[in-house]
């Protein structure tokens, strides 16, 4: 059974030559960091990387690689603040004949480097085997992130001034989703994603898109086509990149000396404070913070200059980023307020994991006692951090019936590890089971508005975090499309 492993320990396990050497990063203003970052570091460089073993063979994939050194600044001071165990891949889902097949695990420990402020995971799979063509995310699938992205649109399209004579670039553009505003606005935009199956939804949507991963390489393609950005965008991708540097490297080619870069990111504040553990897994590598995030930028002649909050995604931060070092008052307090806890410094992690213990110890304890009331259990959510969270829980098989999910690619396959089967919503009516685990707690507002019918049937929704709790039919849900 996956545990978690208390902070404390240098990282040793699977490398061997990582040791401490008691160089502390720790500016005490914005300034300085971004004044004293180092240049940047060439593409591929900045992380050493060793096999970690034939056991990591994936299903005949490749191995995974355990990093000796930070991505981002190469600082070798790493410091393991949590460990949970081995652990598949989130997102490989399963179908019916893979379930003959043993899958491959991993380690999944997220380490912070006392260098560069920077947390993340320690293993890194292949690109390559993480987002193939059978990728089983599409974002038009969820219509709280529809609305989101539709608002970003409108907003950038406002503010910059952007017309026909604009350009828009997204990295990690999905099926659309976002990019397709703008082709109704009549604002020339290009998407890049390196998962086939979103991407031909998003042509066929009329969003202009290449199928390929974005760096200095394609970058420099782009560049000599005179393909530059007034406006950049990157949601929920600079977790995913293991070349960094490299990546942060091809923004700095293509954006105007004008332009603008919005990155948003799930905000590591939020993951510590509210023990969002299950947010964590191999295809997000980094867990970002404005301390982790200000030298990676300046190193590539980049610097931040605003931050809004949001809460999507059980806690996000949205970045603004361009070639002149202004900053906003609103920036500049949250960089004060992330000083203030201490996110620079081991202290602030110290009692993490033995937080998510006792998460996961109350959780199987409430959801064991209601199995044992003859109360029939079902899941909701076929998304990745519900794959860290059954995985984690281990609570065996037949435990849990089945997961409902509205994703039709998703239905039909069953969850990595636990092997549970994925079908369709309908399923929560039909078969009626007592309580349903959101695993995709995240979206809980949308689900539970949703799911209305059942629950005037009688279900009941569990919301693992950040405490375990039943929402009955009777509770009235928040008006919030995100976590409760």
């Amino acid at each position: 059974m996956p545990q978690a492993h208390d902070i404390g320990t240098t990282y040793r396990a699977h490398t061997g030559n990582l040791t401490r050497n008691c160089l502390s990063f720790r500016p005490s203003r914005l300034d300085r960091i971004a004044a004293t970052s180092s240049p940047p570091i060439a593409a591929g460089s900045h992380a050493v990387l060793t096999s970690h073993g034939e056991q990591d063979v994936a299903r005949g994939n490749g191995s995974a690689m355990t990093i000796s050194a930070c991505r981002s600044c190469g600082g070798s001071d790493l410091h393991i603040i949590l460990d949970l165990g081995q652990h598949p891949v989130s997102n490989a889902l399963l179908a019916e004949d893979d379930l003959l097949k043993e899958e491959s695990r991993y380690p999944l420990m997220v380490a912070f480097c006392r260098d560069c402020s920077l947390l993340q995971v320690t293993e890194t799979i292949p690109p390559e085997h993480l987002y193939q063509r059978d990728y089983p995310y599409f974002s038009s699938s969820s219509p709280a992130l529809l609305e989101h992205a539709s608002a970003l649109a409108r907003k950038l399209a406002q503010e910059r001034n952007l017309g026909p004579t604009s350009f828009v670039i997204e990295v990690a553009s999905n099926d659309g989703y976002l990019l397709k505003n703008f082709v109704e606005l009549g604002v020339p935009c290009l998407g890049i994603d390196p998962a086939a199956g979103p991407g031909e939804r998003a042509r066929a949507r009329g969003v202009p898109t290449i199928t390929d991963f974005f760096g200095q390489r394609l970058a420099e393609s782009l560049a000599q086509q005179g393909q530059f950005a007034d406006v950049f965008i990157a949601n929920n991708v600079l977790a995913h990149v293991d070349q960094i540097n490299d990546f942060v490297a091809g923004f700095a080619r293509l954006l105007k000396p004008d332009g603008i870069a919005s990155f948003e990111v799930a905000y590591a504040v939020d993951m510590i404070q509210s023990c969002e553990f299950d947010t964590i897994y191999h295809e997000h590598l980094f867990y970002h913070t404005l301390h982790g995030l200000v030298p990676l930028f300046a190193r590539h002649g980049l610097f931040l200059n605003d931050v809004e909050l949001l809460p999507i995604h059980g806690g996000s931060v949205r970045i603004f980023v361009g070639r002149d070092a202004a900053r906003t008052a609103r920036l500049t307090r949250q960089w004060e307020e992330e000083e203030r806890l201490g996110v620079d410094r081991d202290d602030y992690y110290v009692d993490f994991s033995a937080r998510v213990l006792e998460l996961k110890s109350s959780l199987a304890a409430l959801l064991t006692k209601e199995k044992q009331n003859g109360r029939r259990i079902a899941c909701y959510g076929a998304a990745a951090k519900g794959a860290t969270l059954l995985n984690f829980l281990d609570l065996g098989n037949g435990f849990f019936e089945f997961v409902a999910d509205a994703n039709p690619f998703k239905q039909g396959k069953f969850m990595p590890g636990q092997r549970i089967p994925i079908v369709h919503p309908e399923r929560l009516l039909a078969d009626g089971p007592d309580n349903v685990l959101l695993l995709s707690w995240n979206f809980a507002g949308e689900i539970l508005h949703q799911q209305d019918n059942y629950r005037k049937a009688g279900g009941r929704f569990v919301i693992p975090i950040p405490k375990p709790r039943i929402i009955g039919p009777d509770d009235r849900p928040s008006d919030s499309q995100f976590a409760l």
